[in-house]
């Protein structure tokens, strides 16, 4: 396994952890994973891009620092996102913020 598959794993095991109707910020899940750097929060969008379809990993249950969605590579990315979210009791507000403060996972 080369680095960047193991990278990979490391960000779909910490993905795989965040329970429903809870948020992980991509700087969160690049910690967790053991990604140092000003680039982890990149490294783990690589990661989840890298995904593809009909995977287990619930991806969408990362967002950004700010508590919004990022742009997706795949067309509908986006919005499946907020239906998903939506659907597990995620709340955004009229401006598509999720308030971190209370749907942000503790993983301690």
């Amino acid at each position: 396994m080369n680095e960047a598959e193991g990278r990979n794993r490391r960000v779909w095991n910490v993905v795989s952890c965040i329970p429903s109707g809870r948020v992980a910020t991509y700087k969160q899940v690049a910690a967790l994973a053991g990604i140092e750097g000003p680039t982890g929060a990149r490294q783990v969008g690589y990661a989840l891009y890298a995904l593809g379809p009909g995977n287990d990993v619930p991806w969408h249950r990362v967002v950004n620092v700010k508590g919004t969605i990022s742009a997706r590579g795949r067309d509908g990315a986006a919005g499946e996102q907020y239906d998903r979210l939506a659907v597990e009791g995620v709340r955004f507000d009229g401006f598509g913020w999720i308030d971190l403060g209370e749907f942000e996972w503790d993983y301690r």
